[in-house]
């Protein structure tokens, strides 16, 4: 295991003549490749040089290790920064380290060459952040995808606003809420991936690429061609999709004006399906407070730019900073690990909606209901 937080390495393409293939791992496979300051502020720069290299043609971004791409941002390091006193007037470290994620997601959003993001293993949180800007976003029968901030006392950010208001239907403020895991034909299908191969392809993957004619096409074309290959042979192990096959009951049980009524209809689910029970019951223990954040924000952000809503996301997550449910929420999951968190209001219908409106202060309003 590399001793680096991520490395960074150049591959040939065409025994050089063609050019190179940027590599950036994150290298921390037994904190599940968590993101890290010191991986954001080493990939940023990396990227901006290659993005100025002309013989850099395209980048690869995976994960080191089987088990996870990235499993999220490092909480851990948040919550010593909101919890012990500091005496200093300038940005604190979780301001910076928001600032600087989400300047980073923008980037690879608008990155001018391909990037190929290995989705490989648990993709959460900050790790979803980064794959979802990627222009070819693979992911493989280990995948698993979530927002599970809810349950943290945070609310699904890094673009989420962006990205769930994308997906089909109401599906967005479905897995929103609950944090549900996707596998990889759930991705496929709300649009946060564009291939499935098979994880022991990937080596395969990574030398086509290398052996690839990057002179007859495009970058991008010469990318998609190597990876629509690829897709075709994985094809049989493509599982099914518990989002695509529930959709209507999704559509269903998100269909009401408020929240709270949203919330409701989702707990009183009681239907045979495990994916469905498992993300209702999710419900109980999440933060009403996040709850009825990321149902704002959602509908504030319908029709906001990429840019836009990471600026929201931004200040939103300075909030979060500051008024302690996010703190509890990590207290609750991974200091004391008690697994009771106490909320600030224990739900919905006790709080109170002036508590909410400081969150947005200064942003577009809308009703919270």
């Amino acid at each position: 295991m590399s001793e680096q937080p991520i490395v960074f390495e150049e591959w040939p393409l065409r025994d050089g003549r063609h050019g190179r293939l940027g590599v950036a791992r994150l290298a921390m496979p037994r904190a599940l490749n968590a993101l890290s300051m010191d991986m954001i502020e080493q990939l940023g720069p990396q990227l901006a040089r290659w993005s100025a290299d002309d013989a850099i043609k395209a980048v690869w971004l995976e994960g080191e290790g089987d088990k996870a791409f990235c499993a999220g941002g490092d909480v851990i390091a948040l919550y010593r920064d909101m919890t012990e006193p500091r005496s200093s007037s300038e940005e604190s470290y979780g301001e910076r380290f928001f600032r600087k994620e989400y300047e980073l997601d923008y980037q690879i959003h608008t990155f001018p060459k391909p990037v190929i993001c290995w989705g490989h293993g648990i993709v959460m949180g900050g790790g979803m952040g980064l794959m979802a800007g990627a222009s070819h976003r693979v992911v493989t029968e280990g995948s698993r995808l979530a927002m599970p901030e809810v349950g943290i006392g945070l609310y699904p950010d890094v673009g989420a606003g962006w990205f769930l208001n994308r997906m089909p239907g109401r599906s967005g403020i479905f897995l929103g809420l609950t944090g549900a895991h996707m596998n990889a034909a759930d991705a496929l299908f709300v649009g946060l991936a564009d291939r499935f191969i098979r994880h022991q392809d990937k080596a395969a993957v990574a030398q086509a690429l290398q052996e690839a004619d990057w002179s007859v096409e495009p970058a991008h074309i010469t990318v998609s061609q190597v990876l629509r290959r690829a897709e075709r042979e994985s094809q049989p192990a493509l599982p099914e999709s518990p989002v695509r096959e529930h959709f209507d009951t999704l559509q269903s049980l998100t269909d009401a004006d408020t929240v709270t009524d949203v919330v409701a209809s989702i707990r009183a689910y009681t239907g045979d399906s495990r994916w469905l029970g498992k993300a209702a019951a999710a419900l109980s223990s999440a933060s009403p407070t996040s709850m009825a954040i990321i149902w704002r924000h959602l509908q504030v952000s319908r029709t906001a730019s990429l840019a836009e809503v990471l600026n929201s996301e931004r200040g939103l997550s300075v909030q979060c900073l500051r008024k302690g449910e996010f703190a509890e929420g990590i207290r609750a999951l991974l200091i004391d690990k008690d697994q009771q968190p106490r909320w600030r209001y224990p739900s919905l219908e006790e709080m109170d909606p002036a508590w909410i409106d400081d969150f947005f202060a200064g942003q577009p309003d809308a009703t919270t209901g």
